[in-house]
């Protein structure tokens, strides 16, 4: 059976400014700002972290499917997913606006101005998910990503009505929710996963204890930074995992969305928590050594040697038998 992964589907225009920001800024006149700067490069990445994950998955050699909102202007990010093995059917086509995009400037001193267009991600709140599965299949999990709430909202609403198990992943959007618009999206939940910031944002937000989350979900999947992750499974004693070492650190962006795709590889292929988590560890591993959050590319051979180095021979040898990469 599939997994789903909705959320946010986004580019990154990324730009950079050979100069100071503040070198044009006059202090009496900031109440009517008006500047434009000149910049010397202009980078376009494929982003969101429902493409990211999927994409994470199809590189393991599974068939996601990909749910969520674009524009029109999608078609060459599509055609880069189905290359890479995610379905697109799911996916709902604006008729009237854009895919949404990051546009972010940085000045020689990492100085940023930004702006954040979401386009076509509101109208993800119109996707049903049914008219997914009668064309691909009922799901094994469906992951709840960050996405236009009212999506994610309904996403979850529609999983527990109709028996599909759900992960929630609710992080970049956890800020701007209060505890009542939270609460929904993990109640029943098979899977939630949060780093550990988030997972504090949460009890503060709800009210909830450890206790009580631990209560409501089957497993919850705490990611540590550089502590590695901990898998909390109902009636079972913590697992603990480090991170995979890195050749190089590069960028952090879609650290978090790698490991979920190796996490969630691991579920679909039936390891352990342990194992699932050093895949997810390793994906991770692989993401911060590039820039641009789907840019790195698997070998088979590579991967698994990385797996004894990291986590040893048995880990290998019990992962290999269900690794499909795009190079051997």
């Amino acid at each position: 059976m599939p997994i789903f992964v909705t959320g946010s589907i986004a580019t990154d225009h990324l730009m950079n400014f050979p100069g100071k920001f503040t070198d044009s800024l006059v202090a009496e006149t900031l109440h009517k700002v008006s500047l434009s700067f000149l910049v010397d490069d202009l980078e376009i990445r494929r982003g969101g972290v429902a493409p990211n994950i999927a994409f994470g998955m199809g590189c393991l050699g599974l068939n996601p499917v990909l749910v969520g909102a674009v524009g029109s202007d999608f078609a060459d990010y599509e055609s880069w997913l189905q290359r890479h093995g995610v379905d697109t059917s799911g996916v709902h086509v604006s008729e009237t606006s854009h895919t949404a995009r990051f546009i972010c400037t940085t000045d020689e001193e990492q100085n940023q101005i930004a702006s954040f267009y979401a386009g076509a991600m509101s109208e993800a709140r119109n996707i049903e998910l049914k008219p997914v599965v009668d064309v691909t299949g009922e799901p094994d999990v469906v992951l709840i990503s960050a996405n236009d709430p009212d999506a994610m909202l309904r996403h979850t609403q529609e999983c527990r009505q109709r028996g599909y198990a759900f992960a929630a992943d609710p992080s970049q959007q956890l800020a701007r929710m209060d505890g009542a618009a939270i609460k929904p999206l993990i109640e029943g939940a098979t899977y939630l996963f949060t780093n550990e910031y988030e997972g504090a944002l949460i009890e503060q937000k709800t009210g909830w204890t450890s206790r009580d989350i631990a209560s409501m979900v089957d497993t919850r999947i705490t990611t540590l930074g550089k502590n590695g992750s901990r898998v909390e499974r109902k009636g079972e004693k913590p697992v603990l995992v480090d991170i995979a070492q890195e050749d190089r650190r590069t960028d952090p962006t879609g650290v978090g969305d790698a490991f979920r795709s190796g996490f969630l590889t691991g579920m679909a292929w039936g390891l352990s928590d342990e194992r699932a988590a050093q895949v997810g560890s390793l994906l991770a591993a692989y993401v911060i050594e590039t820039v641009g959050t789907q840019e790195y590319v698997l070998s088979r051979t590579a991967f698994l040697n990385r797996l004894a180095r990291n986590f040893g021979d048995d880990a290998a040898a019990d992962i290999a038998p269900h690794v499909v990469c795009p190079q051997p």
